[in-house]
Formats: C-alpha cells, structure tokens, sequence
C-alpha cells in the first residue's frame, strides 16, 4: 500500500485502485468534500506527476479521456483547489509524494495500461438523487429526470413558466461553465428541441444562471456530473469529428423539426406578452434572442 496524508486530502493506492478522500479541513473546497471519496481503478489512469515546489508541491494525476464523467461534464474548468486529481504535498513529505506516484507509474507500466481514450466510462460519477440550490433557482436529478424550481429573484420569464421538468431520455447534453465570481456562469440543459435555440442563461428556462456564491454554485457540476454519467459515452455518438466539433449530429432535428420547434417557441413569448407577464421590451429582446438562436 502506497498512501500519503495531506491536509487537502489522502491518496491511498492498492495496486489496483486509487482512492483519493479529500481532507475534512475547512481550506478544503465544499464542492470536494460534498463530491466526497473517489476510488479511480488502474486502467483509468493515463499518468501521474510529482511536482515540486519550494513551499509545497503537487500531485497531479491524469486519466484517459472519456474515462470520469466528472472530466468530461466540467471540461477542465473545475478551479484547481477543487479537481480531486490534484492534491497539495507539503516540502517535507515531497519523498512520499515521489513515492506513491512511482508505485503508479510502475503499475501502469506492468498491467500496460493503455492511454488512448476509453469507449466507456470507467467512473460512475456520484449517486442519486442529487439536489442543489443555486442563485437561480434549485436543480434535481433523480436518474430519470432533472427537475427545475426557480428561485424569487430568478427572471420574471423562467418563473412565469414554472417547473421545468425533463427526462433524461429527451437530453442531448449538459452544459456547464462555473461561476468565477467576476463572470457568470450557467447550468444549461440541451435537449433535441434546444439545441439551436439558446438564449441567455439568465432567461433561458432550460439553464440555471450562476451568479450567486460561487462557492456554492460550483455544486451544480455535481448536477452535470451524475446526468452526463447517464448519457450515451462520447465515443457512441454519431457524427464526432476528432477535432472535437460539437457533438450532436445524432440528435440534430430535421428542419421541418426546426420551424416547428421556433413556432412553438414564440407562440409561447406571445402568449406571456398577452398575459402581462413580459413587458413590450422583455418580449422583444427574448423573440430576438431566439431568431438569432435559429
């Protein structure tokens, strides 16, 4: 057993898995300590580096693509303090550190793991149900079908169409983009319907925008994280060019399905200006937002 013990976190390695835990220190970010334990089987692991540094230095670890969901749903833009495969070693366990990522390297090297990308997710990803209250409203996903109740300072738009509720059959893909806490940032669910009609996340009833505490925001990639997991893995997707253009020629409606889908759209705008609930400049700014979508 390889195992270092750091205020961040704990690796443990067994020859077969790596299980990260991250510290129960208050430094320790709430999105890790929520995500909880990660135990990441061998032949997820593309490679593992030790990095000194005159104060503290850091084990980072590299998994093949298309192996976590977690990666893939976050598209690296997880804050550094926050991604459970970068761990901070202090100067004087640095031996340590070395030590556990040369054990990997030796198991990888023995098992010959490759480190071309996965055609199936080797990480579950968390369990449901999961629920998380963000600035704009609160997000569910119990497995089957994401669940949208928005709060009283969302826009006047998403509340006047109430719940949003979709089942995980009729989602293309998740989006996501975190809250920095000097840009926005939004949870948008696309859907065959969606996929070319996207309006500003803070009016789009089908994406939670993040403006809140960013702290606190950054749990919606847990949200993100457990739906992608459920979704067909990338490398089954139809139409993926390798230089990563998007990923939804599968889905892509017809475009009869486009006309469609835009009427329908703004016969629901209409319908909201004729009740009051968009004013003249609300409605005009949304049915731009959405011809220009299409």
């Amino acid at each position: 057993m390889a195992e270092i013990i750091q205020r961040d976190g704990t690796w443990a390695f067994d020859g077969t898995t790596v299980r990260i835990t991250p510290g129960l220190h208050r430094s320790v970010p709430l999105f890790r300590q929520t995500y909880g334990e990660i135990a990441v089987p061998l032949e997820a692991v593309a490679g593992i580096v030790f990095e000194p540094e005159r104060k503290r230095g850091r084990l980072r670890m590299r998994l093949r693509e298309g192996a976590d969901p977690l990666l893939h749903a976050t598209g690296g833009r997880l804050p550094d303090t926050a991604d459970p495969y970068r761990l901070a070693v202090d100067v004087d366990r640095a031996g340590v550190a070395e030590y556990v990522a040369e054990e990997i390297r030796r198991a990888l090297l023995l098992d010959q793991i490759p480190k071309d990308p996965t055609k199936t997710y080797l990480l579950p990803g968390p369990p449901v149900p999961v629920s998380v209250r963000s600035s704009d409203g609160t997000v569910s996903f119990d497995g089957t079908q994401v669940r949208i109740d928005w709060s009283d300072t969302s826009d006047r738009v998403k509340r006047a169409t109430g719940p949003r509720i979709i089942g995980v059959g009729d989602l293309v893909q998740v989006e996501w983009l975190p809250n920095s806490g000097y840009e926005d940032g939004f949870l948008r669910f696309v859907t065959r319907e969606t996929v070319f009609a996207k309006l500003p996340p803070e009016k789009d009833p089908y994406a939670l925008d993040l403006w809140g505490s960013a702290r606190r925001d950054l749990l919606t990639a847990l949200v993100a994280t457990a739906i992608t997991a459920r979704l067909p893995h990338p490398s089954t997707r139809t139409g993926v060019d390798p230089a990563d253009r998007p990923q939804l020629a599968a889905a892509v409606p017809r475009p009869a399905d486009h006309h469609d889908v835009l009427l329908r759209r703004l016969r629901e705008l209409g319908e909201l200006h004729r009740d009051g609930v968009l004013t003249d400049e609300e409605f005009a700014m949304t049915k731009a937002a959405v011809l220009r979508g299409f």
